[in-house]
């Protein structure tokens, strides 16, 4: 004994003027008539352009990260924690003047970086380490090479005298693969992601 195929269900036509509903005759048809075929012609090239191009950047952009340089990894992993850096501290003073954005005498206004008391020329080992970063105007970092004395204080003030005695201690060389450049970059827009969505709840 054979089963009678099943009859096809009513379908809603795609065209957002029409909706109407209608048996389709063949497999795949979207729509109920070829009035409305026609008027849906450009909508769906325009989804399927935009497919394409979606493609497109994800292609180019795979093909950019494998052009990479492990000196590429290495910007792009500290461009992420010193954003990081700036979003902790984003209501702390200057760790090195006290200065805040508010301040009419802060010549440098809203600018912040992310101003590392042992530098990374000196001690790169601390390249990534937060209680070695904090926000700091640029006037203080750039203008004033760190300013190093006043960073100290504030610093003892902040994290206490035991942290900065280690921060001032030896550490073992490090030198980072470019998987653990993306992992740290990754880990780091992320926390950036959830201080920013804290700050908004």
């Amino acid at each position: 004994m054979t089963l009678a195929a099943k009859p096809p269900r009513p379908k809603k036509c795609q065209n957002a003027a029409c909706g109407s509903k209608f048996v389709p005759q063949r497999l795949g048809q979207r729509v109920c008539s070829p009035a409305c075929a026609l008027a849906t012609k450009d909508v769906h090239a325009e989804r399927v352009r935009k497919a394409i191009a979606q493609r497109e950047r994800k292609e180019l952009k795979a093909r950019k990260e494998k052009l990479k340089s492990r000196s590429d990894h290495l910007r792009e992993a500290q461009q992420a924690f010193n954003a990081y850096i700036r979003e902790r501290d984003r209501h702390q003073p200057c760790i090195s003047c006290d200065s805040t954005t508010n301040d009419a005498g802060l010549i440098t206004g809203s600018r912040w970086d992310a101003g590392h008391y042992r530098s990374t020329g000196s001690c790169p080992e601390l390249r990534f380490e937060p209680l070695n970063v904090h926000k700091q105007c640029v006037r203080c970092n750039r203008d004033l090479s760190g300013n190093a004395v006043e960073y100290r204080i504030r610093l003892v003030q902040r994290i206490g005298a035991d942290q900065v005695a280690w921060l001032e201690g030896s550490h073992e060389a490090k030198r980072y693969t470019i998987e653990e450049l993306k992992a740290i970059k990754a880990k780091y827009r992320a926390l950036v992601r959830e201080l920013k969505k804290g700050e908004v709840a």
